[in-house]
C-alpha cells in the first residue's frame, strides 16, 4: 500500500507537471512577456493559486465601421496656368467733322455761300397769323385762305402715350444731303446728293422722329431711298410706301414728307436760310401744302392740310421766333390726298450744313409735339 500512494502521488505530480507547462506556453500566447513570467513563478510556488489567477486580456483589435477608404491614385500637377489678360472693348471712335470746322478742302474754282434770315411775309399775297404767314400761290383770295388756316381745330386727333403710330416720317427725296463744312464756299462739282444716311435726309427724319417719340407720339421713321437708283417716278414709289403704312397701322394720323430746299441766286451763289435755335447756328424750315387745281392736282381736303400747317407754322414761331420762312401753299400734289395731316417740309437747303438741319429738324418737332399735346419741357432745347 506504501508503495502504491508512492506512484500515484508520483503520477499526480507528473500530470501538474504537465498542466502547468500547457498553461504557461497558452499564456505565452496571449499574455505579454512580463504576465506570463509571472503566472509561472506563482505556478511553481502553488499551481491551485495560479490557477485562480484572473488575467488581463489583450485589447480587442478596433475595426472601422466603414472599410478604409483606398489610397488615391497621385494624380499629375497641373501645368501652371498663366492667366490670360482679360480683353478689354476698344474704344468707341468719336465722330469727328468732316472736314473739320474751317477746314474746307482745297477747291479749283469753288462756289460761293451766303447765309440769309428769311422774314415774314405780309401783305397781299399773304395771311398773316398770330406767329408765322402763309404765302399764297393760289388763284383762291386771301381770305379764303385764311378761313382755312383758323379753323378752330385740327383735322385729326392725335393719341398721346399709344403704342400705335401716330406719325409717318419718310422721305421721296432721300438722297439730298447738305454742305459738310461750315465755310462759306462748295465744290461746284458735288450734285448735294449722297445715299450716306448719316448725311442725307434721313438723318433729319431721324432727329425728329426721335423727338416725337421721346414726347409720346408714336413716329415711325421709314428711310428708303426712293429717289435712288432714279429720281423719276420718286413720289410714286413714296406713295406705295406711305399705302403700305397706312394699311398696316390705320392709327396713322399724320405723314411727314422731309425734303431740303435748293436755293441760288442768279449768278450760281447758293443760299442758305439761317436762323438762331438756343444761340446756335440752324437751318430755317418751310411748310408746303399743296392746293386741288381742279385737274392735274386733285386735292379735295387740301383745306384740311393747310389748317394743319398753319397750326403748325404758329407753335414754331411762337416757340423758336424766326425757325420758319412762310408756309407756301401752291397748286403742288406730293401725295397730301393720303391723309388729312399730309405735309412736306423742307428743312434748310443745300449750302447749309448738315448739323444746321438736324438741329432745326428737332425744333421743329418740338413745336409739332408741343402742338399734339406731347410731353415737351418749356424752353429750347432743340440745340443738342
Amino acid at each position: 500500500m506504501p508503495l502504491l500512494r508512492r506512484v500515484l502521488a508520483f503520477a499526480l505530480c507528473l500530470a501538474g507537471t504537465a498542466g502547468a507547462v500547457l498553461l504557461t506556453a497558452l499564456c505565452a500566447a496571449r499574455l505579454p512577456w512580463r504576465v506570463w513570467l509571472v503566472q509561472g513563478a506563482v505556478f511553481c510556488q502553488d499551481p491551485a493559486a495560479a490557477a485562480a489567477l484572473t488575467l488581463p486580456q489583450p485589447a480587442a483589435p478596433q475595426h472601422s465601421a466603414q472599410p478604409a477608404a483606398a489610397p488615391a491614385t497621385p494624380q499629375p500637377s497641373a501645368a501652371p496656368q498663366t492667366a490670360a489678360p482679360t480683353p478689354q472693348p476698344a474704344p468707341t471712335p468719336q465722330p469727328t467733322a468732316t472736314p473739320l470746322p474751317s477746314a474746307a478742302p482745297q477747291i479749283e474754282d469753288p462756289g460761293a455761300i451766303r447765309a440769309e434770315t428769311f422774314g415774314q411775309g405780309s401783305g397781299a399775297g399773304y395771311v398773316t397769323l398770330g406767329a408765322g404767314s402763309i404765302r399764297n400761290m393760289t388763284e383762291h383770295t386771301d381770305a379764303d385762305l385764311r378761313a382755312a388756316a383758323t379753323t378752330p381745330s385740327l383735322p385729326f386727333s392725335v393719341e398721346v402715350d399709344s403704342r400705335e403710330p401716330q406719325v409717318l416720317i419718310l422721305h421721296t427725296h432721300a438722297t439730298e444731303t447738305y454742305q459738310t463744312w461750315p465755310d462759306l464756299i462748295y465744290d461746284p462739282g458735288f450734285t448735294a446728293r449722297t445715299q450716306d444716311t448719316a448725311r442725307n435726309m434721313c438723318a433729319v427724319g431721324a432727329a425728329m422722329a426721335e423727338v416725337l417719340n421721346d414726347a409720346g407720339i408714336c413716329t415711325l421713321h421709314d428711310t428708303t431711298l426712293h429717289d435712288s437708283p432714279s429720281y423719276n417716278a420718286s413720289y410714286d414709289r413714296s406713295r406705295t410706301t406711305a399705302q403700305a403704312y397706312l394699311e398696316r397701322y390705320p392709327s396713322l394720323q399724320i405723314i411727314l414728307d422731309v425734303h431740303r430746299d435748293a436755293i441760288e441766286d442768279a449768278d450760281g451763289t447758293r443760299v442758305k436760310p439761317l436762323c438762331q435755335v438756343g444761340g446756335q447756328d440752324a437751318a430755317q424750315v418751310m411748310l408746303i401744302a399743296g392746293c386741288d387745281n381742279g385737274s392735274s392736282v386733285p386735292l379735295p381736303n387740301w383745306r384740311l392740310n393747310l389748317r394743319f400747317a398753319a397750326a403748325w407754322e404758329e407753335a414754331m414761331e411762337q416757340r423758336t421766333p424766326g425757325l420758319t420762312r412762310p408756309v407756301l401753299c401752291a397748286y403742288r400734289y406730293y401725295n397730301q390726298d393720303l391723309a388729312p395731316g399730309s405735309l412736306l417740309i423742307e428743312v434748310g437747303g443745300h449750302a447749309n450744313t448738315v448739323t444746321e438741319a438736324v438741329r432745326a429738324g428737332r425744333a421743329a418737332a418740338e413745336a409739332l409735339a408741343v402742338l399734339l399735346g406731347g410731353h415737351v419741357q418749356g424752353g429750347q432745347t432743340a440745340a443738342g
